[in-house]
């Protein structure tokens, strides 16, 4: 009995916990203990098809023009440039829908304290390919954005 007690107030007092798994782990990845930018290349092996010929069009543009901004000027999974990690880390709020070998992750933060256009709300598309978890898509229900949708012409030869 105390033990279902215990069990019951944990999940009330922690839902983003009661609700998150593996496919939750591999995006709280990018926002804690600090926000990581997703198209940096040494976190690639965290991702599939076709976000990961977005970044290598984006790491193409940035060898060809080094000076300029390539495709990718802002953080895909935060849908911003600027943040507080102190506040991302405390308002962070994770979901999870597993469904065989998919999963949708559902994030949900505030970039700062205080202001309108603070929230967000990231779905993040996973695949588990080899028993791990990969990110196949990032789509921001705050701006009505998926990355694998953006364009990146920038880093394409013309034919």
């Amino acid at each position: 009995m105390r033990l279902t007690v215990l069990l019951a107030a944990l999940a009330t007092a922690f839902p983003a916990v009661a609700l998150a798994g593996p496919a939750s782990d591999a995006v709280k990845f990018f926002y804690v203990p600090d926000v990581k930018f997703e198209a940096d290349a040494k976190y690639r092996d965290r991702f599939t098809e076709p976000v990961t010929r977005l970044f290598d069009l984006n790491d193409q543009a940035t060898r060809k023009n080094p000076d300029q901004v390539a495709c990718i000027d802002f953080d895909p999974g935060l849908d911003a440039q600027d943040f507080d990690q102190k506040t991302v880390s405390k308002t962070l709020k994770v979901s999870e829908m597993v469904d065989g070998d998919t999963a949708q992750v559902v994030a949900s933060f505030s970039l700062f304290p205080e202001g309108d256009d603070a929230q967000r709300e990231m779905h993040w598309s996973l695949r588990k390919i080899d028993g791990k978890w990969r990110i196949s898509d990032i789509a921001s229900k705050t701006s009505d954005w998926t990355l694998s949708q953006l364009e990146c012409l920038a880093g394409q030869d013309p034919e």
